[in-house]
């Protein structure tokens, strides 16, 4: 008498077996995909970026640095502060532990109706009236305002023109000199419609020693501003 062995029973063994091989045959693919989109996106992809833009725009991808006398002093992206009455002076800065710090940009985050901010724009005024003390105009708002960034590199061509007499004066130039230094080192709208004409407060300060023969007192980036933040 002989013995069959059902159908069923054969395959048990090999059911179990595809059911405990399945979670590696799906996991290999994934590992695979894992590995090839880390290189695209990790490796080849920035390095196709990096390449074209220093190819394509070399001054920007090396960060829009300005040089004086041969030595970075700054960048066209990143603000600077100055103290001296001799210089234009930029917008304030809130960014911590120190103003214009790049590595940390960040706005007040205060409202308008918070006092701290009414407070410090308070003192921001004062410190440009007691700088110009016959300068009647109105103050531009974003000498006494922080920007969202708080590395903002320009100013309005209003916060300009309201510091104009101050800097003509300690420097001993014709304000026609210094206006004229401001329309030099003014930038235009982008694509001509997109925000307003703005100076570079670095490249306006570095052209006015430029014309006064003097050296550039070019602050480290991590100088605090003023008026202060």
């Amino acid at each position: 008498m002989t013995s069959t062995q059902s159908p069923s029973s054969s395959s048990a063994p090999s059911s179990a077996a595809s059911t405990a091989l399945s979670p590696l045959r799906m996991l290999r693919p994934a590992l695979v995909g894992f590995v090839l989109l880390s290189a695209v996106t990790g490796l080849l992809y920035p390095a196709l970026v990096t390449g074209v833009a220093k190819t394509m725009f070399p001054f920007q991808a090396e960060g829009s640095l300005i040089l004086h006398d041969g030595k970075v002093v700054g960048s066209e992206l990143i603000g600077q502060g100055f103290s001296s009455p001799r210089y234009f002076w930029g917008r304030p800065s809130a960014t911590g532990p120190m103003a214009n710090n790049a590595a940390g940009s960040s706005g007040s985050n205060q409202g308008p109706t918070n006092p701290a901010l009414v407070d410090a724009v308070k003192g921001r005024i004062e410190a440009l009236k007691a700088a110009d003390p016959g300068n009647t105009a109105p103050v531009p708002v974003d000498l006494v305002s922080a920007s969202a960034s708080g590395l903002d590199p320009h100013i309005s061509m209003a916060a300009a023109r309201y510091q104009t007499a101050r800097v003509a004066r300690e420097r001993g130039l014709p304000v026609e000199a210094v206006q004229r230094l401001i329309q030099a080192n003014t930038e235009a709208r982008d694509l001509a419609v997109l925000g307003e004409p703005r100076v570079n407060v670095l490249k306006l300060n570095l052209a006015l020693d430029k014309v006064s023969g003097r050296k550039a007192e070019v602050p480290p980036a991590a100088s605090a501003s003023a008026p202060t933040a």
